[in-house]
């Protein structure tokens, strides 16, 4: 189980470790993370041009790996634009205001449908059905986009993503590692993804309420990333009221008939995602067309060019630091080459090996160990890259202790998937922050201490479950 450590290993914490105290001190983190990875690539090649060539790559294999999110958002924003600027949006959003009433009710119900809409077809595409449809209408009722962001990032990438369910491809990975049945692991996953859900909802809630009414958190903070949005006021005489309710009616119809060809069909992940974006350019082209006439071939070019400037615009920062941590699994390979030692399987996996090898077997020590394992392999900003790690960590652990493989899996996965699939790693969090139109290192670093709560409390019933 042990594995040789280089030189490149222990840069790659040290410079983990320095992106996380310029995070936590609200400095800016490209600098570092490009100094890393030439330092990086230069322990790994000795080659000066080769190190240089390897920080142009790296951004190319960020940029490439996040450009399916970098679309979609874009599009989604473009869509948004032609919504408001006809009118359409306000009429859409009508019925949920009447709902919708208070930030409280805001705050939950969206996380709800975040959820639900997530264990069925996963948070990508959830992202754009809940955020283009549901952030005016939480704004409306007083809670800050933030909050809003929040919410959908607990209950989507956080509480649904780390049980899986319904799709069961997380469960899947762990299982085959642990060599394990998947209803096992699924059936020992449930009351730790309910304690985890529960303690990190409810504490970013008391957060959010509490910064609220000290005026820490409220509109004007939240939106600190808007200014560069499609803000127009509705046009007048674009389309008639009666045009507005039928294409109000229709608009959700389309992305409610999405959701049945993604049941039918069986998509998942980017096919969903895609299957949503290509509706919203539908739309986008229908609605500018008909609602702008002689200048709508004009407009449509428009309002796709301000969807792709914010797209951008969001991603830039995140670029640099994503391509960072994209060196710690199979973005090595691809950006520097076959460097590593022979039987390495990715900085990050030998980074948790190593941990795994070095401390004593007890049920405790496990469950901490599991948590820590599963929250390091996280660090890459996938969740699932290395979740199989803990599942073989899992097995080895509960065969030594003489019980609770099933149990220290799950608790493996749910670190690694809360860390690295959404609900704290920035470069994993850009959709939701991109669609609620807010920081995305501040939403962050609001996540952080619910989740770092939620998982210590998790951890800690695991041990008892063990």
């Amino acid at each position: 189980m042990g594995v040789e450590l280089t030189a490149i290993h222990w840069i790659y914490v040290v410079f983990i470790l320095l992106i996380i105290g310029f995070m936590v001190a609200r400095r800016d983190t490209t600098f570092i993370c490009i100094v890393g990875i030439f330092l990086i690539a230069i322990t790994a090649t000795n080659s000066i041009n080769s190190s240089i060539s390897g920080i142009f790559n790296s951004f190319i294999f960020a940029i490439t790996e996040l450009l399916p999110t970098i679309l979609v958002i874009s599009i989604i924003v473009g869509m948004s634009k032609t919504l408001t600027s006809t009118g359409i949006n306000d009429v859409m959003i009508s019925p949920f205001t009447k709902l919708i009433k208070t930030p409280t009710l805001a705050y939950w119900v969206i996380g709800i449908l975040m959820m639900g809409i997530s264990w069925f077809f996963w948070p990508s595409p959830a992202v754009a059905l809940i955020g283009a449809v549901l952030l005016p209408v939480a704004l409306r009722a007083g809670l800050p986009a933030l909050a809003v962001a929040m919410s959908m990032n607990l209950f989507g990438h956080g509480i649904a993503l780390s049980g899986d369910f319904v799709i069961q491809a997380a469960p899947k990975l762990t299982a085959d590692a642990a060599g394990l049945p998947v209803g096992d692991v699924i059936s020992a996953s449930i009351p730790l993804v309910i304690v985890m859900g529960v303690v990190t909802t409810l504490t970013a809630f008391f957060f959010i309420k509490r910064d609220m009414n000290s005026g820490k958190l409220n509109m004007s903070t939240a939106m600190t990333e808007s200014a560069d949005l499609p803000t127009d006021l509705p046009q007048a005489n674009l389309l008639t009221p009666i045009q507005k309710k039928i294409f109000a009616i229709l608009i959700p119809v389309l992305f409610v008939i999405d959701v049945v060809v993604m049941f039918l069909f069986d998509l998942q992940g980017g096919d969903a995602t895609a299957l949503i974006g290509g509706t919203a350019i539908l739309i986008l082209l229908t609605i500018t067309l008909f609602s702008h006439r002689q200048k709508g071939l004009e407009k449509i070019t428009t309002y796709l060019v301000e969807g792709f400037q914010f797209g951008f615009k969001v991603f830039g920062p995140v670029i640099p630091i994503a391509a960072f941590f994209y060196l710690g699994d199979a973005g090595f390979q691809a950006i520097i080459g076959e460097r590593l030692p022979q039987h390495s399987h990715g900085i990050v996996n030998d980074l948790g090996v190593a941990l795994a090898s070095v401390v004593p077997l007890t049920a405790q020590v496990g469950a901490i160990t599991l948590t820590v394992v599963g929250a390091i392999t996280g660090l890459d900003g996938s969740g699932f890259s290395g979740i199989s790690l803990a599942g073989s960590i899992g097995s080895l652990f509960g065969t030594a202790i003489g019980d609770g493989a099933a149990t220290l899996t799950a608790l493996g996965q749910i670190a690694g998937i809360w860390v690295g699939g959404g609900a704290l790693i920035p470069w994993a969090m850009i959709p939701v922050a991109a669609i609620c139109k807010v920081d995305v290192f501040e939403l962050a670093r609001r996540n952080f201490l619910p989740v770092v709560i939620g998982l210590i409390v998790t951890t800690i019933v695991a041990m008892f479950l063990i």
